[in-house]
């Protein structure tokens, strides 16, 4: 059965794999990006593939753009089934420059090095509100077309972060922990008018958001590059298509009676205690 699936942060590797993937089972696509070109590149790619798509631009920190988005595509689509909250990331000014801190760090007068105590709030603000409340305002939004409905639900994404937190990133990994709590309080929350709330916790993906981090320029590994793949046991970063059976699994009835769940996708790097 066709649903009308909308994705937040679609324009990313990630959620326009996705995007694609939900397109192919016959789905109906609202595919929304901060960026409309990027958002309509996506469309089309669904579009020239026999899909069915619309690329709308949308800020998930902005409810003005969200109802905006959200007349648009009930216009041109219908009401929203699914939702998938993919919009997300990290900023520099909540990231510390080492992972430990060590007493000489503090007369350290490198520009751009930064302690635990230089961490900037507006950097650490703008995590948590891109994460999370960039997550609650699309579901505030979306979800009302979902109430009372079959076949309805939402997918966030959260983080192999949300279980152990990374070195170095404590607003994101705060973010996403917060974003795995909330997707647990809104599976209950929703629970009598027909609308499921999982998410996905992926691993290491390499993106444009962290292949600088984690490759050299001649395609080798970093040293924080080679410490992810020698703590994942499979020995190698995911590949956006590693999300696509969880994702249809989860949006799809065969997941009817699953609900509050946040699935690590991430090569068992969560469950390795790198003994």
């Amino acid at each position: 059965m066709s649903k009308v699936v909308v994705l937040t942060g679609a324009g990313g590797v990630l959620c326009s794999t996705l995007a694609k993937a939900l397109a192919k089972q016959g789905h109906k696509i609202a595919v929304l990006d901060l960026k409309k070109e990027t958002a309509e590149q996506v469309a089309s790619d669904i579009i020239a593939a026999g899909g069915t798509a619309i690329g709308v631009v949308a800020n998930v920190l902005e409810r003005d753009s969200l109802e905006a988005a959200k007349t648009e595509i009930n216009t041109a689509l219908g009401a929203c089934d699914i939702l998938v909250n993919g919009a997300g990331g990290n900023h520099p000014l909540g990231t510390t420059s080492n992972p430990f801190l060590e007493e000489a760090d503090l007369q350290n007068t490198t520009e751009g090095f930064k302690t635990f105590f230089d961490l900037d709030p507006k950097g650490i603000e703008f995590v948590f509100n891109l994460n999370f409340i960039g997550t609650l305002l699309p579901t505030q939004v979306f979800a009302k077309d979902m109430v009372g409905k079959k076949g309805c639900s939402i997918l966030n994404i959260s983080s192999m972060n949300a279980f152990t937190p990374l070195t170095k990133i404590p607003a994101y990994s705060g973010a996403k922990a917060a974003v795995s709590n909330f997707t647990e309080w809104l599976s209950v929350h929703f629970s009598k008018v027909g609308i499921r709330v999982n998410a996905l916790a992926p691993g290491f993906f390499l993106t444009d958001q962290n292949r600088t981090l984690l490759t050299n320029t001649d395609g080798s590994l970093t040293q924080r590059g080679q410490q992810i793949i020698d703590q994942t046991p499979m020995g190698r970063y995911g590949e956006p298509e590693d999300l696509i059976s969880t994702t249809l699994y989860l949006c799809d009835d065969a997941s009817s009676f699953v609900t509050g769940v946040v699935i690590p996708i991430d090569g068992g790097f969560s469950a390795y205690s790198g003994v």
